[in-house]
């Protein structure tokens, strides 16, 4: 059996077996079946493009991450450390805001994480560490896909820093960068998220395990989809690595560079916190404005993130999200393609907290929290910055770089904001092919014939068995204690 036929016969059967896990592979498949019969049409054209389908990389580092055991336990190392690592910037805003505000108000639990974490990748590119870091990821991915030096290391960058910082990396470069290498800097951008912010959606209790996979595996994906979408038709000056070289920041010393981090992220939080007041009050808003017009019209409850949840719900379908988990996750990428991310994941957060304390997975009939896969596929859905409101920042970023270039950097800057929507998207797709439900088994007769004070996501699950079953292998007891959190009419 040949390859193509024996693909075919497994994704048949995937489909088969499983069609909801197995959708995002039949997605994809159409995809690059769709590049594919457009390339063939071009050459039967008679135009010539170079074809780069570069999704081998892409797809290797996502099964290694997320169905391998190594990968999964490195990964979950990782985000655990980070975790902890975090947990120190408590006791330099405890001391200078106090313990009560670090507690309870957001300002101050979050956004001080972007001030140590922007002083810690400060002190690291001062000591050539991250520049080391950033050129061995660039190199393994111009080998093995075979693009050029300065696109490459402006990908590699975007995994740590964010959307204006990577293109500084290769700033005596972006004069004479082809504009398929421009768009895979934009588009690297776009699809990514920074360093900083990663620490602050880890904060909000998003699983940082999936946080940095979805960082990691959108640099190949980026390089991939962007030579697909903007194939490279001129000859580029910087094929090699030689000549092409890293700056090591302007500080002089250790505790120089310190200072330096934390004075620019005071900038980056006082941005972070005036787009959340804008963003936030223009929302309400905006929904105060549709409600109104909606009950013109007899319409209950007309907002922004009903109309994106209906408009957006086949593109959160064909992720793999569950139907009905659908409606909650299309209104997240709605907020994240016309907001920002920051917003998509701070909503996010509060519907995961909702499943942990074990909430009622209903409320008359709007969904308070979305199942664990439906959760994982959001998190790589969200992980980027292609929002509209970000194309001003890229071509505010990239043209104080270059300024005579900026017509070229205007034509293509909203093809690579749709790219890197996409590439985010595509992540998503490949996550939810490779998932794999992990944890413990909670063993719900021992858990429910005993006393508890609260509630949780697996007392949930429990007290559902005990609602469907009413065998004596519970007890009355468990059924007692499932009543005192949850009302049924088998309670009563």
């Amino acid at each position: 059996m040949t390859p193509p036929a024996a693909y075919i016969a497994f994704l048949i059967t995937a489909c088969l077996l499983d069609f909801q896990r197995a959708l995002a592979l039949l997605v994809i498949t159409c995809v690059v079946l769709g590049f594919l019969a457009y390339d063939l049409l071009k050459r039967l054209l008679g135009s010539r493009l170079r074809r780069c389908v570069k999704f081998q990389v892409h797809s290797r580092l996502s099964l290694w991450l997320k169905r391998t055991e190594p990968g999964f336990v490195a990964f979950q190392w990782l985000g655990d450390q980070i975790q902890v690592f975090l947990s120190y910037t408590v006791a330099g805003s405890s001391f200078v805001f106090g313990e009560t505000l670090v507690k309870d108000v957001f300002a101050f639990q979050v956004l001080p994480i972007i001030v140590f974490f922007s002083c810690v990748m400060s002190v690291l590119y001062y000591l050539g560490l991250m520049q080391w870091v950033i050129l061995k990821i660039a190199w393994l991915m111009q080998v093995t896909m075979g693009t050029s030096a300065t696109e490459t290391l402006s990908v590699a960058g975007n995994i740590f820093v964010s959307q204006t910082e990577a293109p500084l990396l290769i700033r005596p470069y972006l004069a004479d960068m082809t504009l398929s290498e421009v768009h895979v800097v934009m588009t690297g951008g776009y699809a990514t998220i920074a360093g900083s912010l990663l620490g602050a959606y880890i904060s909000f209790g998003i699983d940082a395990a999936s946080l940095i996979a979805a960082s990691v595996m959108a640099a190949p994906c980026a390089l991939a989809l962007s030579k697909l979408v903007y194939p490279e038709v001129e000859e580029s000056k910087f094929r090699s690595e030689e000549g092409v070289k890293l700056t090591y920041g302007d500080a002089q010393n250790l505790v120089e560079a310190a200072s330096a981090g934390a004075a620019i992220s005071v900038k980056i939080v006082a941005n972070i916190a005036a787009n959340l007041i804008a963003f936030l009050a223009v929302l309400e808003f905006i929904n105060a404005a549709l409600s109104w017009l909606g009950d013109m019209v007899d319409i209950q409850g007309l907002s922004f993130q009903l109309i994106c949840s209906y408009i957006l719900r086949p593109v959160a379908f064909l992720m793999g999200v569950a139907w009905e988990d659908c409606p909650v996750v299309a209104e997240l990428l709605g907020i994240k393609l016309f907001l920002n991310e920051f917003v998509a994941y701070q909503e996010l957060s509060q519907y995961k907290q909702r499943r942990l304390a074990g909430a009622e997975e209903w409320l008359g009939d709007k969904k308070q929290w979305i199942s664990v896969r439906a959760e994982i596929l959001t998190t790589y859905a969200l992980c980027g910055f292609s929002n509209f409101s970000s194309i001003g920042i890229m071509l505010g970023g990239l043209t104080s770089l270059v300024p005579h270039r900026r017509s070229d950097f205007s034509q293509i800057v909203l093809r690579a904001l749709i790219t890197g929507a996409f590439v985010s998207l595509a992540n998503a797709c490949v996550a939810g092919i490779l998932y794999m439900p992990r944890g413990l088994e909670v063993n719900c007769v021992s858990l429910l014939n005993q006393t508890f004070t609260s509630s949780n996501f697996e007392v949930y699950q429990c007290c559902g068995q005990v609602f469907q079953n009413t065998s004596l292998e519970f007890g009355p007891e468990a059924l007692d204690n499932c009543c005192r959190f949850y009302n049924r009419t088998i309670c009563t």
